[in-house]
């Protein structure tokens, strides 16, 4: 059995602004999953939780497919990281939102998963997947 390990960045050019997500996953310092998406207008922090949303979009068959055990998830948002770990309040509604969607999709797994807050200089693979989709996004 093995831990899953998912950084995960949102980011926004302007706050709110165009804003993108990036996750990268890895197995055993296997790259085994790396995704971006562009989500229009948003607030970083609204980026921050759509990161986790789509890196659950992917998660299940990577679970099944690797035996895994466990994921420990690495943001450099400290308070998505402390909203998600349940230790501090959520005031912003939307915010509130993500995270039900987070925890009901997270309860649906046969594993823990535990958040961890990073500096943004350990989570940088996340990050340049972010800047490649604000900057496909800005050329196209």
């Amino acid at each position: 059995m093995s831990t899953l390990i998912i950084h995960t960045d949102g980011g926004s050019r302007g706050n709110p602004g165009p804003a993108a997500v990036g996750v990268v996953g890895f197995i055993e310092e296997i790259v085994v999953l790396e995704e971006g998406k562009y989500l229009g207008q948003q607030t970083n922090n609204e980026a921050e939780y759509q990161a986790v949303l789509l890196a659950l979009e992917y998660v299940p068959e990577l679970v099944k497919a690797h035996k895994v055990a466990s994921i420990t998830w690495k943001l450099d948002s400290m308070l998505v990281v402390q909203q998600l770990s349940k230790n501090w309040k959520i005031k912003e509604p939307r915010l509130a939102i993500f995270a039900q969607q987070i925890w009901t999709k997270l309860a649906q797994l046969s594993v823990s998963s535990t958040f961890t807050y990073v500096p943004r200089a350990q989570n940088a693979m996340a990050d340049a997947v972010v800047n490649r989709v604000l900057d496909a996004q800005k050329t196209s």
